[in-house]
C-alpha cells in the first residue's frame, strides 16, 4: 500500500499551481478504474470480471468522447468545447458502476462515493456544469447494466447440529 501513498502525493506535489479538488479528481480518473482493474484481477481473481471492465470503460470512453466531438458544449471556464458529458464522471462511474454491479455494494459504495466526489469537483473548478456531470455518470453506469453480469459466488459449508451431518450452499447471483 505505501507504493500507492507515495504515488498519490508524488503526483499531488508536481502540480502544485493545481488546486487539490482538481487534481484529486484527475488522480481518481485514473484510479478508480484501476482499483476496479485490481479487485477483479487480484481480490477475486475474476479474468470474465477484468474483460467485462475493459468492454464496459471502452464503450463508455467511445460515447463521452464521440459525444464531446458532436456537441461542442464551451467549458464554464472557457478553456474548450469539451464539456459535454464529463470524461471524468463518465470513466469514474463507469468502474463505480463494475464494482457494484459485478460484486455488490461493499464495493460499489466506496466506489460510487469517490466518483460522486469526481462529479462534484468537476462542478467546482468550473470544468463542468451539473448536466455535463449527470450525463456522463448517466452513459458510465449505462454500459455496466448492459455489459457486465453479476458475479456468481457459490459457498459450501459443512453442517452439523448434534443429529444431522451434511452440506449447506449458498449460491449469489
Amino acid at each position: 500500500m505505501k507504493p500507492w501513498i507515495f504515488a498519490f502525493t508524488l503526483l499531488l506535489s508536481s502540480q502544485a499551481h493545481a488546486s487539490f479538488t482538481e487534481t484529486s479528481s484527475d488522480v481518481l480518473e485514473l484510479a478508480l478504474p484501476a482499483a476496479a482493474a485490481s479487485i477483479a484481477y487480484f481480490a477475486e481473481d475474476d479474468t470474465d470480471g477484468l474483460w467485462q471492465l475493459g468492454y464496459s470503460l471502452g464503450a463508455t470512453t467511445l460515447t463521452t468522447y464521440g459525444l464531446k466531438a458532436l456537441v461542442n458544449k464551451e467549458r464554464p471556464n472557457g478553456e474548450d468545447n469539451d464539456a459535454f458529458p464529463s470524461g471524468h464522471a463518465a470513466i469514474t462511474f463507469s468502474a463505480a458502476g463494475f464494482l457494484q454491479r459485478r460484486y455488490g455494494w461493499h464495493y460499489g459504495l466506496p466506489a460510487y462515493l469517490l466518483a460522486s466526489y469526481t462529479g462534484y469537483a468537476r462542478v467546482q473548478t468550473d470544468n463542468h456544469e451539473v448536466v455535463d456531470v449527470l450525463a456522463g455518470a448517466a452513459i458510465g453506469m449505462a454500459f455496466n447494466y448492459f455489459l457486465v453480469s453479476p458475479h456468481p459466488s457459490v459457498a459450501i459449508s459443512p453442517y452439523y447440529d448434534g443429529d444431522t451431518a451434511g452440506l449447506v450452499g449458498q449460491v449469489r447471483f
